[in-house]
């Protein structure tokens, strides 16, 4: 396998418990997309129309601040991008990091852990939204996925 760098956003810890899990199996680097001001359960909040993520999801030009990273991906072919799906798609501070590198060249692969939503909305909204980059086929991941699933779908 190429270089292969997992980069996530994880609200409650599942998605970076899948992360951590993916990372080990690939043998991959781990990165956390770390919001600077960190969601508290209220924040989370989906069905109060004023917590920080209904409001953030409303505004598609939301941007929220992540923590300063000195990440580099120039050594990685292949980055994935972890997240749970809100409203629909990808949490808006996941756009803020990837509008903080520039990820030309790579392969870049999302994956998302949910309750109910598939990924295809979601993946299509990051491909209309960075349209030049070059998305690999994304995948909602469920926890039951063997190790030779995983390998599988990255390296399709």
């Amino acid at each position: 396998m190429s270089n292969i760098l997992i980069t996530y956003f994880s609200a409650s810890g599942v998605t970076k418990a899948e992360a951590e899990r993916i990372s080990k199996i690939v043998n991959g680097d781990l990165f956390e997309i770390e919001p600077k001001e960190k969601y508290t359960r209220e924040d989370l909040d989906w069905r109060n129309k004023q917590s920080r993520s209904s409001v953030e999801m409303q505004n598609r030009s939301s941007r929220p601040e992540i923590k300063e990273n000195n990440l580099d991906i120039s050594n990685y072919d292949t980055i994935l991008i972890g997240f749970p799906i809100w409203w629909g798609v990808a949490p808006t501070v996941v756009n803020t990091f990837i509008e903080s590198k520039d990820f030309s060249g790579k392969n870049l692969i999302p994956f998302c852990t949910s309750g109910g939503s598939g990924m295809p909305y979601c993946e299509n909204d990051l491909k209309k939204t960075y349209p030049n980059y070059n998305w690999k086929q994304g995948k909602r991941i469920l926890g039951n996925e063997t190790d030779e699933e995983i390998i599988n779908w990255i390296n399709e």
